[in-house]
Formats: C-alpha cells, structure tokens, sequence
C-alpha cells in the first residue's frame, strides 16, 4: 500500500484507486469505462459508528456475491477487501464513516467491445457518514408519495445484486419533490411496495410490522431489523404488500446504511400518527443503535496514534 500524500483533510475523505490511497477528490475513472457508459458496477456501503464497522462480514458477502453474479474480479481475496476498507477510515481519522466499495466493468481494448477482454476496476472511499434527511429528518420524520413511475422489474435487473440503475428512482424522487415531499416509494408492476432511493421500507400495521419480499435490494440494515423482530418477538411479515393496503399502514419507517431507521409521518397527502414517528418505529430504531455496542457486530478500527 503506497504512502498518502501530505495531509489531505480528512472531512472530504480517502479513496483507494489503482492500487494506492489518494485525497477523495482524485478519485476518477474513464469516461470511457462501462461503469460510466452503461451502469455496468456492483458496489456496497458499509458504515462505521463509533469507530467501528458495523456488521462488515454481512457487507463483504453481499459485495463478493455481487461481483460473482456479474463476473467481476478486484484482484484481491477477502482479506485483502477488508484491509483496504479499514485502512481507508484509518487514514481518514473519522469515528463516522460511510465506506464504499465498487468495481467498474472497466474499458475493453480500443475497437472491442467484448466484455470478457475489459479489465475490471475496484475502487473504496471513506467519507463522513451520510444520513438519509439530513439529521432532522431523524428526528422529525420525512415525507413521501408513492411515485407514478413503477420499479424496473427483477426479471429485467435483478435488486438483489447493489447496482446504479437508479433512473427510475431518480425520476420517482423528481416526483416527490414536485409534489412537495422529501423522497419517493416506487411499486412494481404488480402494485405491490417495493422499495425507494437508496432505501428498503417497513409498515405497521396494529403490532404486525411488514416489508416487501420481492423487488428488492436485501438491505443488510432490513435484515437487521428482522433479526431484531425475530429476537424480540415482534410480529413480522415478509412478504407482498400491496400499494392501497400499504396507504393504510399505521406507521411507515425507512430502513439504510445511511442513517439506519428513519421514520415516515407523511405518505402522498395522509399524515401518519399525527404527524410524529411512531411508538414501534423508535422501539425498533433504539434496539438498532443499540446493537452497535454489541462486540459480535463490531470490527473495530486501530486509528493507532
């Protein structure tokens, strides 16, 4: 691992490209590259809070599962991934981090386009942790409409694989902005609920908390939200959910990487829970954080001196 360059300031963040550690902002790729021309990228994002990754095992399996499916290749095993991962915080000195790691399916050789002959790109970065609303958001509550435009379909581009194809999100959250909210929940072609910009969706209906089975990125902060219903006995069901049930939903609670549990008060023009988040929302967002204290959850970072 070369030497990083004299003091870039940690508030912008390190990135990891081509084999060396470098200020956030020299971080580049092709225009060229079929990540850029196509959206041909896998990538994950994991947080650090307190100065620990919070379940990093989880976002490694996803990450290399990803990059099977899509017959990439970083050059490095596991272990290699990881120690670029913590050594990109390290250097950073931040105890918040959002940690991302992408790979790119790079440039073929000039006058090919055969993508078996293109030389995949692994890039990571570490910048300051990014909350879904902003902070008062967290606090408050965020507002959405369920958007016109429906989710691409699974059959077309499988959720389950991170990816960019992001414009139908993009033009659901122009959308909400359009009519006055903060972000969007797209369904898909079957009317049922499926997920939004960069988040997967909870409901509460009575006791029973529900989220989507299908359409969607298997979020490793949804299945820690199912994991802590599973522990704690809180009634849960995985599974379809259609759009008008869903409108009905007592309370409504996004769920991220960035951010963790943000709660929903407004959907389309119904406030819900007069406008506050709801009682099993926070319950479920205190158990959350609170797993972070958890060592088995944790990988703690040496900052050294």
């Amino acid at each position: 691992m070369s030497a990083l360059p004299v003091a870039p300031p940690a508030g912008s963040g390190i990135a990891y490209v081509d084999g060396a550690f470098v200020p956030m902002e020299q971080a580049t790729i092709s225009v060229l590259d079929y990540g850029f021309t196509r959206s041909d990228v896998t990538y994950d994002v994991v947080h650090v809070w307190s100065g620990g990754f919070f379940r990093l095992d989880h976002h490694l399996d996803r990450f290399l599962r990803s990059l099977g499916e899509l017959r990439m290749d970083i050059g490095m095993d596991r272990a290699g991934l990881r120690r670029v991962l913590i050594e990109c915080v390290r250097r950073t000195g931040l105890r918040e981090a959002y940690v991302a790691m992408l790979c790119t399916r790079g440039r073929p050789p000039v006058g090919s386009r055969d993508l078996r002959l293109a030389r995949n790109r692994f890039i990571a970065y570490a910048i300051p942790f990014v909350w879904i609303g902003g902070r008062e958001g967290q606090k408050d509550g965020l507002s959405a409409v369920i958007g016109s435009f429906r989710r691409i379909p699974p059959e077309s581009v499988d959720p389950t694989v991170k990816n960019y194809h992001w414009l139908d999100m993009e033009r659901g959250q122009f959308e909400a902005y359009d009519r006055g909210a903060d972000t969007a929940i797209l369904l898909g072609m079957d009317g049922n609920v499926t997920e939004g910009p960069g988040f997967n969706v909870f409901a509460v209906f009575g006791e029973r908390i529900a989220t989507p089975d299908r359409g969607v990125l298997e979020g490793i902060t949804r299945q820690t939200v199912i994991d802590i219903c599973r522990e704690r006995g809180l009634p849960l069901d995985v599974g379809p959910i259609p759009g008008e049930r869903f409108r009905e939903a007592d309370e409504i609670f996004l769920t991220s990487t960035a951010g963790g549990i943000v709660p929903l008060v407004r959907l389309d023009d119904r406030i819900l829970y007069n406008g506050v988040p709801g009682p099993t929302t926070l319950r479920v967002r205190d158990l959350y954080w609170q797993r972070h204290d958890d060592p088995s959850e944790r990988t703690p970072i040496d900052y050294g001196a």
